[in-house]
């Protein structure tokens, strides 16, 4: 949220009046010509850092759940963990952390090359 009212404030207010001046005067019509897409270096700096946040998720599984009924709950993560200081197959840990560290970076640049092409700088 703090991004975004920083990303708001950076709008200059003369666009708003060019906007109004061409007879787009209805909040709708200038939340579409005029703030999405100037929030859209905003929207992909905080779109792809949730991803990438999202997929770090160990403690809530670590501490609440342990993996879960039959290992429901368990992620990437936790499986590392588990591989590499329960089991001590720290090769196969090594490897799975490379697997995830691609499949983030991947993730991340596919996501950021998609909504680079509707980012307006």
């Amino acid at each position: 949220m703090v991004l975004f009212l920083a990303g708001l404030s950076a709008i200059p207010r003369d666009l708003y009046e060019a906007v109004d001046i061409d007879g787009a005067s209805h909040p709708i019509d200038r939340f579409l010509k005029v703030t999405w897409p100037m929030l859209g270096p905003t929207t992909m700096f905080v779109t792809v850092t949730t991803f990438i946040t999202a997929f770090k998720i160990f403690d809530t599984v670590a501490v609440m759940t342990r993996g879960g009924p039959g290992g429901a709950s368990e992620v990437l993560l936790y499986a590392i963990y588990l591989e590499g200081f329960q089991y001590f197959h720290m090769s196969y840990a090594a490897t799975l952390t490379l697997v995830f560290l691609a499949f983030t970076l991947v993730f991340s640049v596919l996501q950021t090359f998609i909504l680079d092409r509707r980012v307006h700088y």
